[in-house]
């Protein structure tokens, strides 16, 4: 039967130059060898990412990622280093720190790993001098990294000496860890194997954090979005209806096996730290610890623009970076093609060809600002940001990246920075009174006018995504409202007016101009001047039909009745989706003549509602969609 739940298990990962006895203390603490591959058994050399776990007496356990030491093979070690929370470092006795050593160290000072231990092994076959100066030499370097104040060991796999103490040490690393794993939302899996079993399809591994995962639950995978099923959960081999964080596998349905690769990520839910693909990052900086001048680091040229690697999460992927001007340390990388991470997930940048170590760096944000929200890159925002980020508080994270975009979304709601809010109620408040001044006698400003303004408006102060044009009108419509509620301004029915002025026109001058906007309500209307006077509308009466939307004038002495107007375009439109149109065509249709028709598709045209070609009308680049 499978297991109803687990508790959380804390992951630690070894790091260490080749052969200096990772996978042999490992062995020794679990009884398991962690080197899975025939040609790693063979070769008595890790190649690819191993694990294991251990069993404390009171049923606590610990997973281990078994990481190879190997220089050419340190991408694979940063697919395991990338999602431990804490770490292993091994020194051999009888070589002491070697070049993998410093490198690894230099990794997971990069990537922010700050708990753990070191132990030297192979102590059986050096005296106590040795291994005292070893040990002292392991103290000193990590001194100069994250891992600072780390305890050093000292154990031997062959004859089981100091392995209890290793044991007890980690049981510690475990207690002081535990405390932090599967509190930090969302719920995600960073996929670094993902392979078939026969008769139950796709299976995928890595380290469950934020959250639990049942049995049946709906996931998304990132970069992507596509959804999928977890059908079986199995942890150390066993069966479970759910687990609650720590190493995991999971069978899944929804997608085909060659889908889903090394470096995906199967995540749940919304908001501020939600997982998704991005291809553009902004992401803080952070220069190789001290011990960087005794390993290989990238050339300073690496940072100004070269092609550089970046190791997230369990997926790595070329990227380019741009310094961002405004605050020392912070910069734009570019992706090569979508990764899956959040704000605040912390990943490492080398340089490809040599392997060097360029930096440490957080994300800040995904898909940083473009076009005219660049300008929104300043020192401040980008430092309340970082502060937010490095405190993990999501509330605070939404409103920084907010106010570092001027405009943000989650895919269904669009927010606006406050400042960008205030401009906007600011440009709504003055279009209103603009409105006013020009046609004294108007309702109010037509409410469609007023929405086009402040798109505008936003348009001027920060970048739209197409993606949000929608969200953005209800967002805008949302600003218009609150002023109404607030009393700044007030409706009278599609018009927008100041509250302080008066809301209804004289009887006699509203009577006019209803008899007026009746009189152009046929498809061929009088002359506007005629029909006024008929009407006894004066200029005045006019204009106010004009500001108000009720009248569309397209000449001197030509205007229709708006909704007259909109009915012939929407017949011009529908005849010109069907085939070209053509003057006569249309004269046709509308029963009018050639001057009126000429004047409408002239306006159509100047829209982009239409656009005019040697057959005749078609639908232009502004035409609503069918």
């Amino acid at each position: 039967m499978p297991g109803s739940g687990s508790a959380p298990t804390v992951v630690i990962g070894t790091a260490g130059h080749i052969d200096h006895g990772k996978t042999s203390l490992l062995r020794a603490l679990t009884g398991i060898d962690a080197d899975r591959l025939p040609e790693e058994q063979a070769r008595g050399m890790t190649i690819d990412v191993g694990y294991a776990h251990l069993a404390f007496d009171d049923g606590v356990q610990l997973d281990f990622v078994d990481v190879p030491g190997h220089d050419r093979l340190i991408g694979n070690m940063l697919v395991g280093a990338g999602e431990i929370d804490a770490a292993m470092l091994v020194v051999a006795a009888d070589d002491g720190p070697r070049p993998q050593t410093l490198e690894h160290l230099l990794l997971l000072d990069a990537l922010g790993i700050a708990d753990g231990l070191a132990v030297v092994t192979k102590i059986d076959a050096v005296d106590a001098a040795r291994v005292a100066e070893v040990v002292a030499e392991v103290q000193a370097h990590l001194r100069t990294t994250t891992l600072d104040g780390a305890v050093v060991l000292a154990a031997s796999s062959v004859t089981g000496e100091g392995i209890d103490a290793v044991r007890a040490a980690l049981r510690e690393v475990r207690d002081r860890v535990a405390a932090r794993v599967g509190d930090d939302p969302p719920l995600r899996l960073a996929v670094d194997r993902a392979f078939a079993v026969k008769g139950r399809g796709l299976v995928v591994t890595g380290t469950l954090r934020g959250g639990a995962v049942t049995r049946g639950d709906a996931l998304r995978r990132e970069p992507g979005g596509e959804p999928v099923r977890v059908r079986e959960i199995q942890v150390h081999n066993q069966s479970l209806d759910r687990h609650e964080g720590g190493r995991t596998a999971l069978n899944i349905v929804g997608l085909p096996i060659e889908a889903v690769r090394r470096g995906d990520v199967l995540t749940t839910g919304t908001g501020p730290l939600t997982i998704r693909g991005a291809e553009r990052l902004l992401v803080e900086v952070r220069s190789p610890a001290p011990l960087a001048t005794l390993a290989p680091t990238a050339p300073a040229s690496a940072a100004r623009g070269a092609r550089l690697r970046l190791h997230l999460g369990t997926d790595q992927v070329d990227v380019r970076m741009r310094a961002v001007r405004a605050r020392p340390g912070t910069a734009i990388l570019a992706l090569d093609r979508a990764a899956a991470t959040s704000p605040g997930a912390a990943a490492v940048l080398r340089e490809p060809a040599s392997g060097a170590v360029v930096a440490g760096v957080r994300v800040l944000a995904l898909d940083p600002p473009r076009g005219i929200s660049r300008r929104r890159l300043t020192l401040e925002r980008l430092e309340r940001l970082s502060v937010a980020i490095a405190h993990g508080d999501p509330a605070a994270i939404d409103a920084a990246v907010t106010d570092v975009h001027g405009v943000s979304s989650d895919g269904v709601r669009v927010t606006f920075a406050p400042d960008i809010r205030l401009e906007l109620e600011t440009a709504a408040v003055e279009a209103v009174a603009a409105h006013h001044r020009d046609a004294q006698l108007s309702a109010g400003l037509p409410l469609p006018r007023a929405r086009a303004g402040l798109l505008r408006r936003l348009r001027s102060l920060a970048t739209v995504q197409r993606r949000d044009a929608a969200a953005v009108q209800v967002a805008i419509a949302s600003v218009l409202d609150d002023l109404v509620a607030d009393g700044r301004l007030a409706r009278q029915g599609d018009a927008l007016r100041d509250p302080a002025l008066a809301a209804t026109l004289p009887a006699e001058l509203a009577a006019a101009m209803s008899r007026l906007e009746l009189a152009l309500s046929v498809p061929a209307p009088p002359p506007l001047g005629e029909a006024a006077t008929l009407a006894g509308c004066p200029p005045e009466g006019i204009r106010a039909l004009q500001a108000d939307g009720r009248i569309v004038r397209l000449g001197p002495d030509l205007a229709w009745a708006a909704s007259t107007y909109h009915g012939l375009a929407a017949t011009a439109l529908q005849r010109a989706r069907v085939a070209p149109l053509s003057p006569a065509t249309f004269r046709d249709a509308t029963g009018t003549s050639r001057k009126y028709v000429l004047a409408i598709l002239e306006d159509l045209d100047r829209r982009g509602i239409l656009s005019r070609t040697p057959d005749g009308h078609v639908p232009g680049p502004r035409a609503p969609v069918a």
